[in-house]
């Protein structure tokens, strides 16, 4: 289901919102939404409000979860221009356009995609580690290095053991006793 939201006469050049349209169109509305939280564009900020204005449209007039939705389509129209004026020289006077947008974003309910393996393929046989084979002198077997000899018993000690044997033991006699209810 398709959720829009508008807004009109936004102070920002509309070319300005297309750029940030053009990156954000197609993906999930709420990573979008702290995305453009900081963007540094006056555009990003506006169109910021106009998605999460489509998000809680959304959720509010159709029940639908905010993490599921996925901006659709955003265009950004040009509103009307502001006509000003700027003093030049010799009484001269020169033109300042202050332009307008009107945004409007449109989210869609996307069903999450359940990850299916692909069939009938088999895995890679595992790396031996034996010596590469080469032409026919490669029938031989190369002889695998000897094993350690075991430890005996007597050498053999845990991590404990050598804990223990590291940290001093503090003695129980110079341990003054703690009292009840003395703060």
């Amino acid at each position: 289901m398709e959720v829009r939201a508008t807004a009109k006469y936004i102070r920002v050049q509309p070319r300005k919102v297309r750029i940030i349209a053009d990156e954000v169109r197609g993906t999930n509305a709420v990573h979008t939404a702290g995305m453009l939280r900081y963007h540094t564009s006056k555009g990003a900020k506006a169109l910021r409000k106009v998605l999460i204005s489509a998000m809680a449209n959304a959720q509010e007039n159709h029940g639908l979860s905010p993490e599921q939705l996925k901006i659709a389509t955003i265009f950004v129209d040009e509103g009307p221009r502001l006509k000003r004026m700027q003093a030049r020289a010799m009484g001269r006077g020169n033109r300042i356009v202050k332009k307008t947008s009107h945004i409007t974003v449109v989210v869609e309910d996307v069903e999450a995609e359940a990850v299916v393996k692909p069939h009938g393929t088999k895995p890679k046989p595992r790396p031996t580690l034996s010596a590469p084979t080469r032409g026919k002198r490669a029938t031989a077997k190369v002889a695998a290095t000897p094993a350690p000899a075991p430890v005996a018993e007597e050498e053999s000690t845990t991590v404990a053991e050598e804990v223990a044997a590291t940290t001093p033991e503090a003695p129980a006699e110079n341990a003054a006793p703690v009292e009840e209810g003395a703060n």
